[in-house]
């Protein structure tokens, strides 16, 4: 009886352990779109990003073709990419997980200092470290480091060592985009001033006092970032705020709190849209975590 190719043994293996999985050519690259799927003249698959209707059974349009079912890689349709496979990835997001791609050793360092230990699998020229979690992909959120998750690929490269952690909100906050550059002084922004008091927040179970004073800390911490950071300081503190009113029956006015939270940001150069997605990652996170 024939052996399965050994790209394909590990990817059997893989997929048994619920990890979508595709084939990788030299270069560490996938397999070329089939004719009928070159130039996503077939739509693309429903799972990628923009989705589509292609239900082409060859491994096209690479980690949107990532599954965890055998029928499908033993199949005659993967049966060519298998021959010329060098390498099995897998698909992060599709498993629940997210590799944060380390890929020098300063990017190591920044990593030990501000990131939270988790399985590490060593790479050609750095580490993987992997979370439990899942959330959008972003390549270059830091000089050195990538992060592959629900739109990305990641090569298999061993089982590694180390507890798998948690999601992090510092991993979540790399992918918050800013403009480094202050803005210049006396140029008006555009944001209303909305500002948080008990009117907005018939259901909250704080005082007054203590909901401003967080809420102002926050703000100085945000206006303190004034070369860069602002960004990624507005998710934590919208993060941190809104963590305090999960117990809450509410309303507790986080709308205005997230636009006190916006103009901040925006104040030290932040992009208003940048901005107001920080706020919106921080809360949301803030609200799974609670969950």
């Amino acid at each position: 009886m024939t052996q399965p190719a050994p790209a394909r043994r590990v990817a059997l293996a893989l997929a048994a352990a619920r990890l979508p999985v595709l084939p990788l050519r030299e270069g560490k690259v996938p397999v070329g779109n089939c004719p009928a799927c070159t130039g996503n003249a077939c739509g693309g698959r429903p799972n990628m990003k923009t989705a589509g209707p292609c239900t082409c059974p060859a491994p096209c349009h690479a980690w949107a073709a990532a599954t965890t079912d055998p029928r499908v890689i033993t199949s005659p349709a993967w049966a060519p990419a298998w021959r010329e496979a060098a390498a099995v990835a897998y698909h992060p997001g599709g498993a629940g997980l997210t590799v944060v791609d380390l890929d020098n050793e300063d990017a190591i360092a920044w990593a030990r200092q501000n990131l939270p230990a988790t399985r590490t699998v060593p790479t050609t020229r750095g580490q993987h470290w992997i979370y439990r979690g899942a959330m959008p992909s972003a390549n270059g959120v830091r000089p050195g480091i990538d992060i592959k998750s629900l739109s990305q690929y990641a090569r298999w490269l061993g089982p590694g060592a180390g507890r798998m952690t948690a999601l992090p909100p510092a991993v979540r906050a790399l992918v918050v985009k800013e403009d480094a550059t202050p803005a210049r002084r006396g140029v008006a922004s555009s944001l209303s001033r909305a500002t948080w008091d008990r009117t907005v927040a018939t259901g909250c179970r704080h005082t007054e006092r203590y909901v401003r004073a967080g809420l102002e800390r926050g703000l100085d911490l945000i206006r303190s970032h004034t070369e860069s950071g602002a960004g990624s300081q507005a998710f934590g503190v919208a993060r941190f705020l809104a963590a305090q009113h999960t117990a809450c029956p509410g309303p507790c006015g986080l709308d205005a709190i997230g636009e006190e939270i916006t103009a901040a940001a925006v104040q030290v150069g932040v992009p208003e849209p940048y901005a107001r997605r920080a706020v919106a990652n921080g809360y949301r996170t803030a609200r799974e975590h609670a969950a």
